[in-house]
C-alpha cells in the first residue's frame, strides 16, 4: 500500500466513525458495510477531503434510516 493509499484510508476510517459517532454501539454490521461503500464510490469519484467524506457518510446513513422506515 502507497503512502496515498494508507492516508486515503485513514480518512475513510475517520469519515466512517464519524458517520456513525452518535449511533448507539456504533452501528451493525449491515448499515457499516453500506456506508462504507458510499464513501469508497465517492472516494473514488474524487472525494477525499475528511470534511467531505464525513458528509457522503452521514448522508449514507440518513438514506438508510428513510429506507428502513419506508
Amino acid at each position: 500500500m502507497s503512502e496515498v493509499e494508507g492516508r486515503l484510508r485513514t480518512i475513510l476510517d475517520a469519515a466512517l466513525e464519524a458517520a456513525f459517532g452518535h449511533v448507539r454501539h456504533g452501528g451493525d454490521h449491515e448499515s457499516r458495510k453500506l456506508v462504507a461503500a458510499r464513501l469508497l464510490d465517492a472516494a473514488r469519484s474524487g472525494i477525499t477531503a475528511l470534511d467531505e467524506l464525513t458528509a457522503v457518510g452521514r448522508r449514507a446513513l440518513v438514506d438508510l434510516k428513510i429506507r428502513s422506515r419506508a
